[in-house]
């Protein structure tokens, strides 16, 4: 649409055009908003009315019980560990995969995704056919140390160790894909050994990508629970994990008890991701 303008001598010359509203680009937007908002800002808000719907001392009760507080320091405690130990090996599988060659590598690289397709539940099953009390492993660990592997800690740990291990190593080898070689030459070629590069060269380049997948690691094992159903065994101040202790709590109807400790996790969870998108900052930076 044009219309003319006056001056002080009269009309311009030049019409003048309203700005047109770029109406795609506005739906666009707004489409994914909604979406976003729909998918997993009601979820939460929802989950938040729920915990806090009868004050802030209800909430409480529900999250400082034994039980619960069991649940939630087993959940922490063998993410963390899980975590810890998948960061070291990860990193040593990604350091493998981009600097040396050897037979099977596409193949061996290959099954570094399984358990990101891999059910979780199948992930539990595997688990209860090599290390359960029936199997030649299990009843010889047993035997030998008088320890169960399954329906135990240890069982819990096995499981979050399968599903967190390919987090730390794909957030890690990119990183060391794109590393200048030229350094690390240099290094060597100054008297540096194979460790000393490692340290000064490799690992501050690759430092944040570490911490990011051990993050995610912890997150993956935090929220873990169709392995852990299976191996776990559900035992109360023994061998039951947050999400265990929130899936009981649903079943019995107990919402209040579910949502108090589901916020617990979302608000480890939330942090975690401010934490690796503020790790993501300062290496783009």
């Amino acid at each position: 649409m044009t219309v003319k303008t006056l001056n002080k001598g009269g009309l311009w010359d030049r019409p003048f055009s309203f700005p047109a509203i770029a109406w795609g680009k506005w739906s666009l937007r707004l489409l994914a908003v909604s979406y976003l908002f729909l998918l997993i800002a009601v979820p939460i808000i929802v989950v938040s009315y729920k915990g806090f719907e009868h004050g802030l001392t209800v909430f409480w009760e529900s999250i400082n019980n034994r039980i619960a507080y069991s649940a939630l320091k087993l959940s922490l405690r063998t993410a963390a560990t899980a975590a810890v130990i998948n960061t070291i090996m990860g990193t040593l599988t990604a350091y493998v995969l981009v600097k040396y060659r050897f037979p099977g590598k596409a193949i061996f690289n290959a099954f570094i995704d399984l358990p990101f397709a891999l059910p979780t539940l199948v992930t539990g099953v595997m688990l209860v056919l090599l290390y359960g009390p029936q199997t030649i492993v299990g009843s010889f660990i047993e035997e030998n140390t008088g320890h169960r592997i399954l329906f135990a800690p240890p069982g819990i740990m096995l499981a979050l160790l399968f599903v967190g291990y390919p987090f730390v190593i794909r957030t890690v080898q990119p990183v060391l894909m794109q590393l200048d070689l030229n350094q690390e030459e240099a290094a060597q070629t100054l008297g540096a050994s194979n460790w000393e590069t490692f340290w000064r060269i490799i690992f501050p380049a690759i430092r944040p990508a570490i911490i990011a997948g051990a993050l995610l690691s912890f997150a993956r094992g935090l929220g873990e629970f169709g392995s852990i159903i299976i191996v776990a065994g559900n035992i109360p101040m023994k061998s039951q994990t947050a999400t265990v202790y929130i899936y009981t709590k649903v079943e019995s109807g107990n919402m209040q008890a579910a949502s108090g400790i589901s916020l617990v996790l979302l608000a480890v969870a939330f942090t975690i991701t401010v934490s690796i998108d503020f790790l993501r900052g300062r290496k783009h930076a």
